[in-house]
């Protein structure tokens, strides 16, 4: 995990989303959501048609990354889940542009990330939490306190380093 600062907290890179490879899961995953969302927002038959079957795709790809995101959750664009497996969001997390989250992390209840926030393996965020720009939270970590701009975090309980 690095702080890259090329990468914007406030426009999406789509390209950090691409599919690379048939069993990508991240993306695919993500994918789902998306257009599932997309479908939602649109209405009618097809629409209702194509929501179901994104929800299929959705559930394949859930059991096989063994990742929890719910269909509803609002994620910005460019989200990177290199290794989705063991992911539980909470369908309150809010999460901003050009994000990084890695396996098994915790995201519980209305987590509000803001744009390019690295999440390190295993890491657990405990709401009511603000997590704003720029910030990483390290590996294993457990936040129960907001994470201001550009900070890293790391420990149990987390704390500024």
């Amino acid at each position: 995990m690095s702080q890259d600062d090329n990468v914007s907290a406030e426009i999406p890179d789509w390209s950090r989303e691409q599919v690379r490879s048939f069993w990508d899961a991240g993306p695919k995953l993500l994918r789902s959501i998306r257009r599932y969302q997309t479908a939602k927002k649109r209405g009618g038959v097809w629409a209702a048609m194509s929501a179901r079957y994104w929800v299929i795709i959705h559930r394949f790809w859930s059991i096989v990354s063994q990742c929890e995101i719910h269909l509803h959750t609002k994620i910005g664009g460019g989200l990177r889940i290199p290794h989705p497996q063991g992911i539980i969001l909470h369908p309150d997390v809010e999460i901003g542009v050009n994000c990084m989250i890695f396996q098994q992390v915790t995201l519980s209840g209305p987590v509000v990330m803001g744009g390019h926030v690295d999440v390190g393996a295993g890491a657990k965020l405990m709401a009511p939490l603000r997590v704003a720009d720029h910030s990483t939270i390290g590996a294993n970590a457990v936040v129960t306190k907001d994470v201001l701009s550009g900070q890293t975090v790391v420990g149990v309980p987390a704390k500024p380093i």
